[in-house]
């Protein structure tokens, strides 16, 4: 199986994250390209039999939450019979991050069959753990 995760990160976070979560799939006998938002590779995006986008998540610290720079996320190819996980970073609550961000990639038409958010001081655990329940949905 060959994926593609794709992220927007700000502090370096969520860029981290993304690259555990490629670690890890690589651990796991999946191909993976690991790309910015700003640099999607569209060759691996096409190719790819599963799709993960990660963003931070952005407002104010108890309400308002959203994925950060949803708008770019919004201009993704359309992914229309791609399997697709999403996963968010956050300091303090994630609000409705996952659901806006399943709701933003479902728009491009993918198939969300899962999220996860992940603590920004808990970057290896979460992707770890991320990793293998999204590998307990999808074979190999």
């Amino acid at each position: 199986m060959n994926a593609v995760v794709i992220y927007e990160s700000l502090t370096g976070n969520t860029e981290k994250a993304a690259r555990l979560i490629g670690g890890q799939l690589e651990l796991r006998g999946v191909g993976v390209t690991v790309c910015p938002a700003t640099d999607v590779n569209f060759q691996a995006l096409a190719d790819a039999e599963l799709v993960i986008v990660g963003s931070w998540t952005d407002g104010l610290f108890l309400f308002g939450q959203k994925p950060a720079r949803a708008g770019r996320l919004a201009k993704l190819p359309y992914l229309t019979g791609k399997r697709c996980a999403v996963f968010c970073t956050y300091a303090l609550e994630t609000g409705k991050t996952l659901d806006k961000l399943s709701e933003i990639m479902r728009g491009r038409g993918a198939d969300v069959i899962g999220g996860y958010a992940i603590k920004r001081n808990e970057l290896e655990d979460g992707s770890i753990e991320f990793v293998e329940r999204l590998l307990g949905v999808v074979s190999v």
